[in-house]
């Protein structure tokens, strides 16, 4: 008993019991933390919720308030010098393999507690054992793999000490920010890492997320899969949570001669989608330009234009902003595109303008994108006019 512990198992059965265990894991930071805390996407009935924020002192020391704030400043500061943790700016390697330290320096600023935890727990079993004895957890379940397991316990321990670590802090704040293909055209570098959470909960669909942050599904495309979502699911059949919210889905019918409310509200609603759907079809024309120029002497290629046709020329560092101008100045197309590009973000960036106002400044964007000559945009309005919600 002493060398096998309570459980005598083959080989593979403490491989399944350290994946069922990190699973469990996972499942309590995609599900309870991230989009029942965080975002609010799912009210999850007092059991599970109890028992996720239970499993998780148990195998990870991490108090709800605290990350809840850490993830919600995440998103209000993506990309930027105040986000706890973006490879954009501290680096792919720093963010990769020491996102638990950076977790670790974000958690305890009481400011950003008290800025983007509200809503957290903050009853007796919080302020008493959770957070003042935050390694205590991890400590019992130490103990408690050992007695179940002897000492493989203790490797299945450092499995699970590892596992959120690596994967949640590291590879989703990391390689989410980083490498991967994007459905929606953010501003903020997320992708997708794969088309199927599993791994790590569906937490691999982090483009789709950051689009839709408020969504309890994670999946978008009929080849995604989110096994978060499925779990949700489940426990919403058997009562114990409700989804509020989910991301919207795009309709489509007959184009309209003349733009209306519920085309401006399509827009607004699913600007990624326009957006990427304008990345997509200026492409080729991009590329025919860039060609005809032989722009490679300024340095650009078609990842360049996409970036800054994203940004915004302004928001590039001053030496690509030299070579973008001298591009500019040299082809009128690509400098239609740019203003055509900035013209339509700003019917969905914050104004005084009325909805009467933006409806008319939509009709009078698809009116320009008709009569520019530049087949590519003539296809994307006639797109666009085909929206409907």
């Amino acid at each position: 008993m002493l060398l096998h512990g309570l459980f005598e198992l083959p080989w593979w059965g403490y491989v399944v019991v350290a994946l069922a265990f990190t699973h469990i894991t996972i499942a309590g930071v995609t599900i309870y933390l991230h989009r029942h805390s965080a975002h609010r996407a799912l009210d999850l009935h007092p059991i599970p919720a109890h028992f996720f924020r239970f499993w998780l002192w148990l195998t990870t020391s991490m108090g709800t308030q605290q990350w809840t704030a850490v993830h919600r400043k995440h998103h209000a500061r993506c990309e930027t010098e105040d986000d706890p943790h973006s490879p954009q700016v501290l680096g792919i390697n720093k963010v990769l393999w020491e996102g638990a330290e950076l977790y670790s320096a974000a958690k305890n600023n009481r400011e950003m507690l008290d800025t983007f935890g509200r809503g957290c727990p903050d009853d007796w079993i919080e302020r008493n054992l959770y957070l003042p004895h935050q390694n205590l957890g991890i400590i019992s379940m130490l103990v408690l793999n050992l007695i179940l397991f002897g000492p493989l316990g203790a490797t299945i321990w450092a499995v699970q000490m590892m596992w959120i670590p690596f994967f949640a802090a590291g590879v989703v704040n990391g390689i989410g920010h980083y490498w991967g293909y994007r459905n929606f055209q953010c501003d903020d570098a997320s992708t997708n890492i794969v088309p199927w959470g599993i791994i790590i909960g569906g937490e691999e669909l982090h483009n789709n997320h950051h689009a839709h942050p408020s969504s309890a599904r994670l999946s978008n495309k009929w080849y995604e899969f989110d096994i978060g979502w499925l779990y949700i699911r489940v426990l919403e059949m058997l009562g114990l949570a409700k989804v509020k919210k989910t991301a919207p889905q795009l309709v489509t019918g007959a184009a309209r001669s003349e733009c209306d409310r519920q085309m401006l509200n399509a827009v607004i609603t699913h600007r990624w989608v326009v957006l990427e759907h304008f990345m997509r079809d200026i492409r080729g024309t991009c590329a025919s330009e860039l060609e005809r120029l032989r722009s490679s002497r300024h340095g650009i290629n078609w990842l360049t234009v996409r970036r800054w046709l994203h940004l915004d020329k302004a928001a590039l560092p001053e030496d690509e902003q030299a070579r973008v101008g001298k591009l500019l100045e040299e082809s009128a197309v690509l400098n239609t595109l740019q203003r055509m590009r900035q013209d339509l973000g700003a019917l969905w960036s914050r104004s005084n303008a009325t909805t009467e106002q933006l409806v008319q400044q939509l009709n009078d964007w698809c009116d320009r994108a008709e009569r520019s000559g530049i087949d590519a945009l003539v296809i994307f309005s006639r797109r666009l006019r085909t929206f409907q919600a």
